[in-house]
């Protein structure tokens, strides 16, 4: 069974208020990039069965501002503590445990970790945009696995796409 991963970096951040990167909040454009691409992966029936979170509190209210924009209640998103700072490794280790019967999963987490992820996922690495970011805040990368979550391994993913928030049309928001 054909399994899809949506790899979410958390949207903009508030930086107007000191406090610790784990606290740090989304400002209204992050609020309002989740919420778009919520509603844009329901319009294009990409609702995940599954949504993995960083504990950070701007991955946590993207994964919840998206998946209610989906539809989806708030617990559908499970806070996963080992995604905050992770890196290719840690995060194939999350998404292995996955159950084998969801055939469609989100993780929403951090950069430089998620685009690292990416393209250790990857058989090439995808070409940079000009703007020299694979995954600005916002944006979401939709891959294709044939095997089992179980034996996730680097090089086995396609890339279909990789969507930004601040592409989809206004109305989405």
């Amino acid at each position: 069974m054909p399994r899809e991963l949506l790899l979410l970096r958390h949207g903009k951040s508030d930086w107007s208020t000191p406090v610790g990167d784990l606290a740090r909040p989304l400002n209204k454009r992050g609020k309002r990039g989740a919420r778009r691409m919520g509603t844009w992966l329901a319009r294009e029936g990409r609702v995940p069965e599954r949504i993995l979170a960083s504990p950070a509190v701007r991955a946590r209210a993207t994964a919840e501002t998206c998946a209610k924009a989906m539809g989806l209640a708030r617990d559908a998103v499970t806070i996963e503590a080992r995604l905050y700072a992770a890196g290719p490794e840690a995060l194939a280790q999350a998404v292995s445990r996955c159950p084998a019967r969801v055939s469609r999963l989100m993780v929403v987490g951090h950069n430089p970790g998620l685009e690292a992820f990416l393209v250790w996922l990857l058989p090439e690495p995808p070409p940079v945009p000009d703007d020299g970011k694979l995954l600005p805040t916002a944006s979401l990368a939709r891959l294709t696995l044939d095997g089992p979550w179980s034996s996730l391994d680097a090089g086995q993913a396609r890339l279909i796409e990789i969507q930004r928030a601040r592409a989809l049309p206004a109305e989405l928001a």
